[in-house]
């Protein structure tokens, strides 16, 4: 059985903790308010640990804003090593909201990889906003989670989970694309923003 481990209890942790039980993962949510975790894991079987506590999952969501990635890398740097490591962030300027606050050519996802090397990091569900994830349609068209990476049995456990759970996701590349995978995110989250879109709406792939 896959073992998950999500930080962070938002609206998209809460999502992807719901994909991950629906595939049959065994569970662990992890967050600072341990309260509010034990209400997103009732009913799902999840295990609840506070923030610091030791990590079960084979895999690692790290479903927190990128401005809070310092504080988990410095409590989990040396449990990460071996594991899947999930990026979900999209490095956005919140000051200017006209940019990402990586350089031009890195992501958050490749931070990540710098800071903790012996894990094998994934980028996913960044293009997706929660509710897409929560109710597994863009509009008309299936959510489909964009996933990248360097080390392709890491990216096959992340689409694995991912289909096992409902939804549809798809190989994008290399680590390299997760800069582009951000750049996407950004789009969607500006035209969320200006009500170009809904935030249970978002870009779809079809085939």
């Amino acid at each position: 059985m896959t073992s998950i481990s999500i930080i962070g209890i938002g609206k998209m942790g809460g999502a992807i903790a719901g994909i991950a039980s629906a595939s049959g993962a065994d569970v662990q949510v992890v967050a600072r308010d341990v309260a509010k975790a034990e209400q997103l894991a009732a009913g799902s079987g999840a295990a609840v640990a506070a923030l610091g506590e030791p990590l079960t999952g084979e895999i690692v969501v790290l479903a927190v804003p990128f401005a809070a990635l310092d504080e988990v890398l410095e409590s989990y740097g040396d449990q990460l090593a071996g594991k899947v490591v999930v990026d979900i962030t999209n490095p956005v300027d919140f000051s200017t909201f006209d940019g990402l606050v990586v350089p031009s050519d890195s992501s958050a996802a490749a931070v990540i990889a710098e800071r903790v090397p012996a894990a094998r990091v994934v980028k996913a569900f960044n293009t997706t906003f929660a509710a897409a994830l929560a109710t597994g349609s863009m509009g008309q068209a299936p959510t489909t989670v964009l996933v990248a990476g360097d080390d392709q049995a890491a990216k096959d456990a992340v689409i694995g989970f991912v289909r096992a759970g409902g939804l549809s996701a798809e190989d994008t590349g290399s680590l390299k694309r997760a800069r582009e995978l951000e750049g996407i995110g950004f789009l969607q989250m500006t035209l969320a923003v200006t009500e170009k879109i809904g935030w249970s709406g978002g870009l779809a792939l079809s085939k």
